[in-house]
């Protein structure tokens, strides 16, 4: 072993004395290719030394695992956590086949002491790794939020996509059969009474749904069924397939007994004239729900749109009850299972100046934060009020379990997560933190079983030079 420490460049400052103690409280460690040396969210246990192969740390990030650095020779790893205090926040796994020294962890603090003179060195490299992780685990974390936003978009998008597809198809095949049925209605000698009656049918049946107020379910199918029988009584065909739609456009049997005294008995021409009404109601139905499901497209293309302020910008005055609505709207399908909002906002806030896109970025954290702390079930409030004047507030609150008061100072650490391995990078909070830091504007946390809640004051700031002069010293 003594010459495996002298091959190294952090110990080749030290006495004999000094390298025999290492060797004397150290272990040698083979690993065959593919093996692990540590895993992610694993307690720390030891200091080690690669003095053979070739050493990878890798971060789970959701289902994939995606490669932080490579160890080769000579390098040395796990004292970073141990001055950290801090679990293994990465896999590390051989390559090669490695030849490794290890030190337990109290070992590696009487070797702090014993050998001063690799203090400095473990120090520097500490700095440089720490933050090699931290901006690797930045860019895993945006991805990670890339992919919440184009999930929750696709999503979102599905449901009026499909419907667009599904009533443009529908409205192909009526529109056809509307031209048979009223070439075929032509061929019926009606009087100018008569005509002006189905007129005026038509038009009372497509406005009375947009006028009336829905049946209950219950109600519905009774209402479906005694149109169905009186069909039938009247020999119209396809009595099954018509009788929801009228019900729908609001013809009873009533209305039905109307429609045979002022244009015939003759079941075939009754039959006729019913089945035109029910194509051209489902028709413009069917245009309706095109109109309805393309505008929602529209606005979920708006919302992403000024969510990510897209060819604006970067910095500019904000509207945070904009920001914050088109967040909900991202977020809407982890919202529809469970999780109700409540807005108590202060409309009469004024435009702050601000990164609006980074911003977007904090509620999304601390609004996805909430809907995972909650399981998917509970309420979230947001609140916005005006602070000494010179601030807004933006409070959100969920009525989640809570974080644990010994933890509670530690979640804007870098890397420290209360969720599971591969569920969250640690860095969500972090990043927030420091973008209202950035804003000049303070975050704080206030939570207890029932009750979290993350405030966020930021200054109005309503000169943007002096918004960049202020943004430029700090970083």
């Amino acid at each position: 072993m003594l010459d495996a420490l002298r091959s190294c460049s952090l110990f080749a400052q030290l006495t004999d004395e000094q390298l025999q103690w290492l060797s004397e409280h150290g272990h040698e460690l083979w690993l065959v290719p593919g093996e692990y040396l540590s895993l992610e969210g694993e307690p720390l246990d030891n200091f080690y030394v690669l003095i053979e192969g070739e050493i990878e740390l890798t971060k789970k990030v959701g289902n994939v695992e995606r490669h932080v650095m490579t160890f080769g020779p000579g390098t040395y790893t796990g004292h970073e956590l141990i001055l950290l205090n801090r679990p293994y926040i990465a896999n590390a796994q051989a390559v090669k086949a490695s030849y490794l020294l290890k030190w337990d962890t109290k070992t590696f603090w009487e070797m702090l002491t014993i050998c001063p003179s690799i203090t400095r060195d473990l120090l520097s490299i500490t700095a440089q790794r720490v933050q090699i992780l931290e901006t690797t685990s930045q860019h895993h974390e945006k991805l990670i939020a890339l992919g919440t936003l184009a999930a929750g978009l696709a999503h979102e998008l599905n449901n009026p996509v499909t419907a667009v597809s599904r009533s443009a198809s529908h409205l192909q095949e009526i529109f056809q059969q509307l031209l048979s049925f009223a070439l075929k209605l032509n061929q019926k000698q009606m009087t100018q009474e008569q005509l002006l009656f189905l007129d005026n049918l038509l038009r009372n049946a497509l406005a009375r749904p947009e006028t009336s107020s829905h049946l209950d379910p219950l109600t519905q199918i009774d209402r479906e069924e005694e149109v169905t029988a009186w069909l039938d009584s009247h020999n119209v065909p396809d009595s099954w397939k018509i009788a929801p739609t009228l019900v729908w456009a609001g013809l009873g049997t009533q209305s039905l007994d109307t429609i045979v005294e002022q244009l015939t008995t003759e079941s075939e021409l009754l039959g006729k004239v019913l089945t035109w009404l029910e194509a051209t109601v489902t028709g413009v139905n069917l245009l309706h729900e095109i109109d309805k499901s393309s505008g929602r497209i529209s606005e979920l293309v708006k919302a992403i749109k000024e969510y990510s302020y897209m060819d604006q910008a970067p910095m500019q005055e904000v509207d945070v009850h904009h920001g914050l609505e088109n967040t909900l709207t991202i977020l809407g399908h982890k919202l529809k299972c469970g999780i109700t909002v409540r807005r108590d906002y202060d409309r009469s806030l004024p435009l702050i100046c601000a990164y609006g896109s980074e911003l977007n970025q904090v509620w999304t954290n601390l609004i996805d934060n909430a809907i995972d702390a909650m399981g998917g079930q509970g309420q979230i409030c947001i609140r916005t009020a005006r602070e000494n004047n010179c601030c807004i507030l933006v409070e959100i609150t969920d009525n989640g379990p809570g974080i644990l008061p010994e933890i509670q100072g530690r979640i804007f650490e870098p890397f420290f997560t209360t969720k599971g391995v591969g569920k969250g990078t640690g860095l969500g909070l972090v990043i927030s933190y420091r973008i209202v830091e950035k804003h000049k504007g303070e975050i704080y946390l206030f939570s207890e079983s029932g009750n979290t809640r993350f405030q966020i004051i930021l200054p109005i700031l309503a000169d943007k030079d002096i918004f960049l002069k202020q943004s430029a010293k700090r970083t």
